[in-house]
């Protein structure tokens, strides 16, 4: 697709149901990342790279970091682990940036954000996302490359886009970066759908016959005839 230059669709899936959405809709990939290993289950490093491939049977590992991971990334595409790196905003390290900002907005800064793409991809990065970057500094970045860029928030001139699949769907409302668009209202659907199965259940409309198992009458009554023998009511 990159040498065809059609655009390349990543999403994130965290867990099975997420993988499943992603896959029946045909994303080009899914993407895991670093977000799994130290967001979702608290690990500290990436330690857990060639456990991701061998028992998780990813089939790459993505790493957040410029020119000063080059030494570590070597190490892993060395040993055959294929890397995919992540440049621009590092949200797993965006203190040290000063919070989730656009990087890249003076010449300086998007130059070391380039010469960060330069130093991956000759580490042996196959592809780098590349976050929260002004749309024409995404653009030269990705032309001067050999290597795919997937953009999130940073224009159309990537080499291909990747979202949040709960931000996409709708499932945060507290922070709406500029570069997502929502696909779905998932939150507000689903506390709408919540609630509605809250009331039923104590309205009683909820279950209904449609929603119960049957017994024949002539078990039941014998069930119900052992019941009164053996554990008569206590008035």
């Amino acid at each position: 697709m990159y040498r065809e230059k059609k655009p390349i669709s990543f999403l994130t899936a965290h867990d099975y149901i997420s993988g499943v959405l992603a896959d029946r809709a045909e994303v080009d990939a899914v993407l895991v990342g670093d977000s799994l290993a130290m967001v979702c289950l608290g690990y500290s490093t990436f330690d857990s790279a060639v456990k991701m491939m061998k028992r998780g049977k990813a089939d790459a590992v993505k790493i957040e970091g410029g020119k000063e991971l080059v030494p570590s990334i070597k190490k892993l595409t060395t040993m055959g682990i294929p890397v995919l790196g992540h440049i621009g905003l590092t949200p797993q390290r965006q203190s040290s940036l000063g919070g989730f900002k656009v990087q890249g907005k003076t010449a300086d800064s998007a130059l070391s954000i380039l010469e960060d793409a330069f130093a991956l991809q000759e580490a042996g990065c196959f592809a780098m996302v590349l976050e929260a970057v002004p749309d024409r500094v995404g653009e030269l970045v990705t032309q001067r490359l050999s290597v795919p860029t997937i953009g999130i928030g940073a224009g159309p001139g990537t080499s291909g886009q990747v979202l949040v699949q709960l931000d996409m769907l709708g499932g945060f409302d507290s922070f709406v970066p500029k570069f997502l668009k929502r696909y779905a209202n998932y939150l507000d659907d689903n506390v709408r759908a919540i609630t509605q199965y809250r009331d039923e259940v104590k309205s009683h409309q909820f279950p209904q016959k449609e929603h119960c198992y049957t017994i024949k009458d002539q078990e039941f009554e014998k069930f119900q005839e052992t019941v009164n023998q053996l554990y008569p009511v206590n008035n």
